[in-house]
């Protein structure tokens, strides 16, 4: 068999011989490599290492069930790349989540006990940690394989909510019974109480567990039931600890004395393994172990003969779900092409479908959860779902609304069917106007605005994880206040700098629906509360760096409830200093410094230029930001400064900024992200840099850079229009990267931006490149808009 470019990432031909690929398996594969088959250039290995925190494993899109190995290195994602140990392997996860490991609940560890003693095996986590070989890691849609030190080989697919697992054991060892055991713990250990039952007959397990979420508030109760084949039972039980026996079949365990964790669970041992391989069937519920078991056994009626089909259909699966997307990469690498192609597949693994398994209510509108975090995704992953997805992404928006009506508020982080901390503002706010303007349909709108004021207008008393804080000083005073008194309600009071800046926009997002549903008074009243961020500008504040002042004066810093200036270092928050975070070192910016926030003002980026000293001298501060080690490219507050040159006059600038970011922090590698994908964001910011365009989130507005193919079309999901890019001039080497002409259908083009009609209506965008900046989009009126008060939009 010749092996497909891209399918198995530098993976020996014995090696893959050797991972279970079956005869069918590999004649589908083989006859995919006839033609492009978008499967070969999804890598789901990036960003495995340096922080990514990525899901490796297999799933469908937007699927609950997410099988893949768990380590005992950087475990957030359960597998990573850095040479750390199995413990086992478990069938939900999240993706590129930062802070605690999230679920990865009920692994499954398989083994030979020494001398066929079931208390000589390793039961818990640090004994049965075991190396894997990794050049025999093999990561695609659909499919995931490993090969532990000992031996024992594992694969693994997925359907909705189960996972199926082969797992073989060496041969040679026909005197030993393999052992599998279920552990109930989760990645985080955060586990409060869980049970286990065995059936003495076939091994079967069912149980259930209590669990904190890994960054939010709460809890969330978890079911499995797995069920073993091609193997004679031979004896189970139950084990805590590091000592297992036969009986007794049930197993209840809290979370131990004095709070410690208490480690417990189920195991099974088997005889007469067909060709030593042991199939698992696990599935998962949110609503019963029942359920559980009767989900698993529809999806996954023939355990033994299944995988290769399960395999087929994961693929077939995102094949359909990308065919939208067609690109002519022009002689652009294939490396460059596997980041594109797998930023949006990232993109599309969260958040997680879960209609039906919500134990709190079901009202019929699909259900989403897994929102890590609305913060870090309605910069683009989600504007990206609108453009590939939009089915998807208004199913999202309605399971948004969703919320509000059972919950109270819109979320702003959601996860395990928990709220997550609030990081910034009430950005569901965005998520909801972007699909506003952009056109989404099916959604009550009226509904939406009444969830965005009262996210306004009403102070929750726990701010910490959903709605905004603050709001009597911010109504009073026009700004959060430094230390704010805030007796309404209670958060973490830190922020105030980010929060002023964040609601600002929420504010103008509000007034954009009202404007668009005709309520005149309360867009006049939030459109012009939008302005409040200015409040927080102080024009004489330095910024001295090393020692040495940076030469910029004006930036924005927190001000007391008197009016008083308070002082945060311009650099603090920044990688030039110390990261912030909400729990660790928390600030009046969020995860980010002033020098970077000073730039996040989508809806008036005109009036900052204007403060900052004209567009020279914002470009010079730019600049500096970008070249001095102050820009994170691995958060995503960075991103938009990217492409600001556009509203400076200098579009060119955008694009030569993002070739020093793609390929040297985005690429086709293992570590080739540069921080959290949080769920999906950092893909989503390769997808746009290559498309050519970044959007505003919240406006109707792309603004229009050179593209790293020479043609790209897309195929509108709601009304099957095409839209089409084309370059004129396009070369690989990417020293043609300067638009000198745009045209739409045929007619010329100035302005350095477009709206999203570029992608309903189906229309064909041609932009011709050159070696040198040239003067298109440098006018001002062919500039993004950007609010004032006398300020009138047209397109």
């Amino acid at each position: 068999m010749a092996l497909l470019r891209g399918a198995f990432w530098g993976t020996p031909r014995a090696m893959i011989a050797g991972l279970l690929l079956s005869p069918q398996t590999i004649i589908v594969l083989a006859s995919s490599s006839t033609a492009f088959d978008v499967l070969n250039y999804i890598n789901p290995l990036i960003g495995s290492t340096n922080g990514g925190n990525v899901f490796a494993g297999s799933t469908r899109p937007y699927a609950l069930a997410k099988p893949v190995a768990n380590v005992d290195g950087a475990n957030t994602g359960g597998f990573a790349t850095d040479g750390s140990n199995i413990t086992g392997f478990s069938s939900v996860h999240d993706s590129g989540t930062g802070g605690n490991p999230s679920l990865g609940n009920f692994p499954l560890f398989p083994q030979l006990c020494p001398g066929d003693d079931v208390n000589s095996c390793s039961f818990r986590i640090g004994d049965r940690a075991t190396p894997y070989v990794a050049d025999a890691t093999i990561a695609r849609p659909g499919y995931f394989a490993v090969e532990l030190v000992d031996g024992i080989k594992a694969e693994m697919t997925s359907s909705e909510h189960a996972a199926l697992y082969r797992f073989q054991f060496p041969s040679g060892n026909a005197t030993q019974h393999p052992l599998v055991l279920l552990d109930l713990t989760d990645l985080w250990q955060s586990r409060q109480n869980a049970s286990v039952s065995v059936d003495p007959g076939t091994g079967q397990l069912k149980g259930n567990g209590t669990f904190l979420p890994s960054f939010g508030a709460g809890s969330y109760v978890m079911h499995f039931c797995v069920d073993f084949f091609g193997g004679k039972p031979v004896d189970n039980g139950v084990w805590v600890n590091n000592r297992a026996g036969p009986e007794p079949k049930d197993l209840y365990v809290t979370r131990g004395f004095n709070l410690f964790f208490l480690e417990a669970g189920g195991w099974a041992r088997f005889s007469d393994l067909v060709d030593n391989t042991l199939t698992a069937r696990v599935g998962i519920s949110f609503i019963s172990s029942d359920q559980a078991c009767t989900r698993a056994a529809e999806e996954i009626p023939e355990p033994a003969s299944d995988f290769d089909r399960l395999v087929t259909q994961v693929g077939e699966e995102w094949r359909a779900k990308l065919s939208p997307i067609s690109i002519n990469p022009g002689g652009a690498s294939d490396d460059l092409q596997t980041s594109f192609w797998s930023g949006i597949y990232r993109s599309m693994i969260s958040p997680q479908n879960y209609t039906g398994e919500n134990p709190k209510w079901d009202s019929g509108i699909p259900y989403f959860d897994s929102y890590y975090c609305i913060w870090d995704a309605f910069r683009v992953q989600h504007p990206l779902l609108t453009i590939v997805d939009p089915v998807a992404q208004a199913q999202m928006v309605n399971g948004l609304l969703d919320i509000y009506q059972h919950e109270g508020w819109l979320p702003d982080c959601h996860m395990s069917l928990c709220n997550g901390w609030t990081q910034g503002g009430s950005n569901a706010d965005v998520v909801l106007v972007d699909a506003y303007v952009k056109n989404l349909t099916g959604i009550d709108w009226n509904l939406a605005l009444d969830a965005i004021v009262q996210d306004a207008e009403v102070e929750p008393l726990e701010w910490s994880y959903h709605g905004r804080g603050g709001l009597q000083s911010w109504k009073s005073l026009n700004y959060i206040p430094y230390l704010d008194f805030d007796p309404i309600g209670f958060g973490t009071n830190s922020r105030s700098i980010s929060r002023t800046l964040e609601y600002s926009y929420n504010d103008y997002c509000l007034a954009t629906l009202a404007e668009g549903l005709g309520k005149t008074e309360i867009y006049n009243k939030y459109v012009q509360r939008s302005t409040n961020w200015q409040n927080l500008w102080r024009d004489d504040q330095k910024s001295m760096i090393r020692g040495n002042d940076s030469g910029f004066t004006g930036f924005f810093q927190p001000k007391y409830l008197n009016g008083t200036w308070g002082y945060q270092d311009t650099i603090a928050c920044s990688a030039l200093a110390d990261f912030c975070s909400l729990t660790t070192n928390p600030s009046e910016t969020f995860e980010a410094s002033i020098w970077q926030y000073q730039f996040i003002v989508p809806h008036q980026t005109t009036s900052l230029i204007n403060l900052m000293g004209g567009d020279e001298a914002f470009i010079s501060r730019l600049d500096y930001f970008h070249s001095s080690g102050l820009a994170d490219i691995s958060n995503e507050p960075v991103f938009s400064t990217v492409y600001l040159y556009h509203y400076a006059g200098r579009p060119a600038l955008s694009t030569k900024r993002l070739h020093t970011y793609i390929p040297a922090s985005f690429n086709n590698s293992n570590g080739g992200l540069p921080g959290n994908d949080d769920s999906g964001s950092m893909g989503a910011f390769v997808v746009f840099g290559m498309l050519g365009l970044f959007p505003i989130a919240g406006q109707n507005v792309y603004l229009i850079s050179a593209p790293f193919f020479e043609e790209i079309s897309i195929r509108n999901g709601l009304t099957g229009n095409t839209a089409i890019i084309k370059t004129v001039g396009f070369d690989s080497a990417y020293e043609n990267v300067y638009i000198q002409n745009v045209t739409v259908n045929g007619a010329t083009w100035p302005r350095n931006w477009i709206g999203h009609e570029l992608f309903t209506e189906g229309w064909t965008m041609e932009i011709t490149l050159g070696s040198q900046e040239s003067l298109w989009g440098t006018r001002t009126e062919d500039r993004p808009p950007s609010w004032t008060e006398t300020t009138t939009f047209s397109f």
